[in-house]
């Protein structure tokens, strides 16, 4: 799953904020600048949110998800240039045998592919040996073992043979013998040959082995870290992490290991519409990520030439676009493109169903939902969004065109909740008025907490005083996680291009720490997602989405905000960008023209 920062933007100004930030913005430019000079290569410059750690098991949000990318890798990936989305072979050789009836998959490993060098290996005197199929199995075991911990299970629960069995009994050892356990569905038929053995048709198998959880991992590098192994990344993707500053700055450097063994073929840019077909991959040497919360920061480094790609914020909207939303001719003089496209996403702020307030109050929930002002949302974002109509979003088959039940209506609102046991927003036993509390993950992020703002003030309206929790990233996903926060505001990025990806967000197998974080439960949406869920592209399926969309639509256990829309502006040094909904590993196609 890929939980991202819901943000909008602040409308501040101040000429000692702006002063600070300019002092910010050179004396960082001048670090960049500095370390890029010792380098001595070319440096692709980015942003990140706080990381909690590299482990592929534990990448449930979008930083984490696009840090180990980097680093790891799985049996398949996106192919960057193909629209709609495609996957294809990246540590498999080839795309897999599949039996008839769709249960059996045979891939065929790639030879000659090594884990990066590391201490953690060493028989070897820490040289990185080849993958196996092992490996991949032992991967995937990792994932459903309840003692690791990992978000990721919910892609293989109920689908491999064996897989569920392996779990139960993960919860009674914590012993290392348990990975020798054979696993009906995931066998190594010799070095290079692998298994997997479904229960039933899963038609989503390709886009989930795609996906960071099915990244491929080195026993040897969890058992020699231990706890420590989410910071000590072992993999064989086109970077290794060079340094990692907690909170500040990440270094990732070009992994030598792809020379070393031909990974630079790995998918041929002979026929890519770019200049640099047929050039070794990765294209650059050197990623540094800093941690910038402050979008005024970001866009104030972007034009200084700190950062080589940046988003446009509503801040600095009116000062990047012009009112047909183009880029303004001034910026594009400078060498500043312009990317622009819908996001497979879905932002909301969610109920905690098993908090004893709003979780048994359905009309508490939707009397919340009614009072949240769509129109005026989307005017506070500059139109950079679409009204939200259900959970799958538009570009998906079996996407809701149709209003939803609970959408802006403030007269509804005050009656549900009158109906709900709060009339005027108060507690007639206690005559106090109705406090809640909204999670949110951007402590450092002023964007973020106007949108909080106005968030509430819709609620106000209705006489709910809407209290605002500040955290930073890893803390607000640990509340999340632990069922401590009794509202939430998120986006949630699509994994894979299907409505099932979004749609299990409310089954009830996935209850946090699975990607059902609302923790919903309905038996009448389990047995409608159930169906969709084991049936081919169709009409039926489609119409099976809907269905279950508008039963979720009808408990409210979100409400829905927004479909947004991504607007990034870059410097045209920067070659070969193109937006991708997953982009995880994709850094290695870009290419940066240096001055002369």
């Amino acid at each position: 799953m890929r939980l991202g920062l819901a943000t909008s933007s602040p409308r501040f100004s101040g000429a000692g904020i702006l002063c600070l930030v300019v002092v910010f913005v050179l004396f960082t430019s001048a670090c960049h600048r500095r370390e890029d000079a010792e380098a001595s290569v070319p440096t692709l410059r980015l942003t990140t949110l706080r990381l909690r750690g590299f482990d592929p098991a534990q990448a449930g949000d979008q930083a984490s998800v696009l840090a180990t990318g980097r680093i790891y890798e799985g049996l398949l990936q996106y192919d960057y240039w193909a629209r709609p989305y495609q996957v294809a072979p990246l540590l498999a050789a080839a795309w897999p045998e599949v039996s008839d009836d769709g249960r059996l998959w045979r891939f065929q490993l790639r030879k000659g592919i090594f884990f990066s060098d590391d201490p953690c290996f060493q028989e070897t005197g820490g040289r990185g040996r080849e993958v196996t199929a092992e490996d991949v199995v032992y991967s995937l075991k990792r994932i459903a073992d309840v003692n690791v911990g990992s978000s990721g299970y919910w892609i293989f629960r109920g689908r491999v043979a064996g897989l569920d069995a392996f779990r139960e009994a993960s919860r009674t050892t914590r012993s290392a013998a348990l990975y020798e356990e054979e696993v009906e569905g995931l066998r190594a038929v010799d070095r290079y040959l692998l298994e997997i053995r479904l229960v039933a048709p899963y038609p989503q198998l390709p886009w989930v082995l795609a996906m960071p959880y099915a990244f491929v991992v080195p026993h040897e590098a969890v058992e020699f870290y231990g706890a420590e192994f989410i910071h000590h990344p072992v993999g064989t993707g086109p970077y290794c992490l060079a340094s990692a500053q907690q909170n500040y700055r990440y270094e990732y450097r070009r992994n030598p290991k792809w020379k070393e063994t031909g990974r630079e073929d790995v998918v041929p840019l002979d026929d890519a519409p770019t200049p640099d077909a047929g050039k070794p991959l990765p294209l650059i040497s050197r990623i540094v990520d800093s941690v910038v919360g402050d979008p005024s920061t970001a866009w104030l480094l972007f034009l200084s030439g700190a950062l080589d790609v940046a988003p446009v914020t509503l801040e600095q909207w009116d000062s990047i676009l012009t009112p047909e939303q183009e880029l303004r001719p001034e910026l594009a003089a400078r060498g500043i493109r312009l990317s622009r496209s819908p996001q497979l996403a879905v932002t909301y702020t969610a109920f905690n169903m098993d908090d004893p307030v709003v979780g048994p109050n359905k009309k508490l929930r939707q009397a919340l939902s009614c009072a949240f002002n769509s129109d005026e949302w989307r005017q506070f974002q500059n139109g950079r969004i679409m009204v939200p109509t259900g959970p799958v979003p538009p570009g998906v088959a079996g996407h809701s065109k149709e209003p939803p039940p609970y959408g802006f209506d403030p007269v509804r609102a005050t009656k549900l909740l009158a109906e709900a046991g709060y009339p005027n927003g108060r507690d007639p036993e206690t005559g106090r008025r109705l406090k809640l509390t909204l999670e949110l993950g951007s402590a450092d992020n002023p964007e973020a907490r106007q949108a909080a703002e106005l968030m509430a003030s819709f609620m106000e309206r209705i006489g709910v005083v809407l209290e605002l929790s500040y955290n930073n990233w890893p803390a607000f996903l640990q509340k999340i996680e632990r069922r401590q926060a009794q509202m939430f505001t998120v986006s949630w990025l699509g994994d894979y291009p299907d409505a099932q990806n979004f749609l299990q967000l409310f089954d009830s197998q996935n209850i946090s720490p699975g990607p059902n974080r609302a923790n919903y439960q309905s038996a009448d949406f389990d047995r409608l997602y159930h169906a969709m869920s084991a049936l081919p592209a169709s009409e039926e399926r489609d119409a099976l989405c809907r269905a279950a969309s508008a039963v979720v639509l009808e408990d409210c256990p979100w409400i829905l905000m927004a479909y947004p829309m991504a607007f990034t502006v870059y410097h045209d040094r920067l070659g070969n960008y193109k937006r991708h909904d997953f982009s995880w590993g994709q850094e290695k196609y870009l290419s940066l023209s240096m001055p002369d």
